[in-house]
């Protein structure tokens, strides 16, 4: 069969002998090409800006560039930035449409067709082209590309905010007062108390119904929780001087149990020079004092002591570390926050064939009394105790041990077998030097148990 006739059969309403290409019609064309790329830009523009996280904004800010204080500029202004993103694309997509009008029109003003049919051809062309170039493409780059992007628009979008403020300012206004309108009288969000109810009432009561409750609230609460919360403070961190020799870092590791211990520059915990692994050793238990160990250092993973721990957890499966170095806002070492730390805050205390009663950091003597390390942070207390992790926070200031609450409590420095009550709660010193309480008792409330 002859295909010729039939491709000129379903082509045949379309005259292109008949076209006439004009200068006009050539500057249309350039000027749609033109606007298909704009319109292309901000829609990336949209999915590169709004999909860089809390945590990679925080990156950002601390290179102190040129990008990144424009980055800064169009994020502290979410608003204002989508209603510049909104009306640029709209304007460029009426411009679109209108120039694609003139096009088609002059492509199909010799068409036998029905008027009906030749608008409905032009439609379907139009949101095809829309879609395409001005949605699915741009987006699709976008996501893969998202900071090339942003760098390449960060400039131009600061540029179009300026010159969309009258018309960004009525939106943002508008939305606001129909966000207001819209919202239910007297509405409130819904509180952690509410949630935690919903879980009591919720778990159908069984053997683990406790256990369950107490791992569902634990999730929920997971990504409200800091690093600092968690963290092993620096005084309780076990380190290795990087002039130690061999036989003295063999020592450390064996009487310390721990599989990675950070290293130190001239025993100073404030210059932290890597992590070394316990099982790098294990190749080289035959050498002698001189042996070169320092070589197995391996480089550590420096976190903001204000990073939340569900962004950590996130960051150590990416990265593939168990441990990081905190650091406090003057670029002090704070502490140390490992995979176990964090877990243990979804999970509850987890023990190995390591931990025993002497080096557990509380003790219950009975139903009403408990002796805690002062070390022991306010969230291992409260699971200990069955409590809201934020119980404390009315009296905690900005402590996150519990010595530091005895402290904030005092609001000085306690002497032995001193005690002050809160809440019904009753905190006894049982041990303190000059400079930090090192352990207390606690009596509960009877109506507490």
């Amino acid at each position: 069969m002859d295909e010729e006739p039939c491709i000129h059969t379903c082509f045949a309403f379309i005259p292109l002998q008949e076209i006439i290409f004009t200068p006009a019609l050539f500057v249309a064309l350039g000027c749609l090409l033109v606007l298909l790329i704009a319109t292309a830009l901000i829609a990336a523009s949209e999915v590169s800006f709004f999909s860089i996280t809390n945590t990679e904004r925080g990156d950002l800010r601390k290179t102190e560039s040129t990008f990144a204080l424009r980055m800064e500029s169009l994020l502290q202004k979410p608003q204002h930035l989508l209603a510049t993103l909104l009306v640029g694309i709209n304007f460029i997509n009426i411009a679109i449409v209108l120039t694609l009008n003139y096009i088609l029109s002059s492509i199909f003003h010799t068409l036998t067709l029905s008027h009906t049919v030749i608008y409905v051809i032009e439609l379907l062309i139009e949101v095809f082209i829309l879609v395409l170039f001005g949605e699915i493409m741009p987006k699709i780059y976008a996501k893969s590309n998202k900071w090339s992007v942003a760098e390449l628009m960060a400039a131009p979008m600061l540029l179009l905010r300026k010159l969309f403020t009258p018309i960004n300012a009525v939106l943002v206004l508008s939305t606001k007062y129909i966000e207001a309108q819209m919202s239910a009288p007297g509405g409130q969000q819904v509180s952690q108390e509410d949630i935690d109810h919903a879980i009591d009432i919720t778990v159908k009561d069984s053997e683990h119904a406790k256990q369950d409750k107490d791992l569902l609230k634990s999730i929920v609460k997971f990504g409200n929780v800091s690093t600092r919360q968690i963290m092993v403070a620096r005084v309780d961190v076990e380190t290795i001087d990087k002039a130690s020799g061999f036989n003295a870092v063999l020592a450390m590791v064996r009487e310390s149990g721990y599989s990675r211990l950070p290293v130190t520059d001239d025993d100073d915990s404030d210059n932290i020079a890597g992590i070394l692994f316990a099982k790098d050793l294990i190749a080289h238990l035959a050498h002698n004092d001189d042996f070169d160990w320092q070589a197995l250092i391996r480089p550590a993973y420096y976190i903001p002591e204000t990073k939340k721990i569900d962004d950590l957890l996130r960051e150590f499966q990416q990265k593939r570390v168990h441990m990081a170095i905190v650091i406090d806002e003057y670029g002090g070492t704070a502490g140390i926050v490992t995979l176990e730390d964090i877990l243990e805050e979804i999970v509850g205390e987890i023990e190995d064939e390591f931990d025993d009663d002497v080096t557990r950091p509380y003790r219950r003597i009975d139903e009403q009394n408990y002796t805690f390390e002062g070390k022991m942070m306010l969230n291992d207390v409260c699971r200990a105790l069955h409590l809201d992790t934020n119980y404390f926070d009315a009296a905690r200031g900005e402590a996150d041990s519990m010595g530091g609450l005895v402290l904030n409590l005092f609001a000085r420095m306690p002497k032995p077998n001193e005690e002050i009550e809160w809440n019904g709660y009753v905190f006894r010193v049982t041990s303190a030097d000059k400079r930090r309480i090192k352990q207390l008792k606690l009596t509960i409330p009877l109506s507490h148990k």
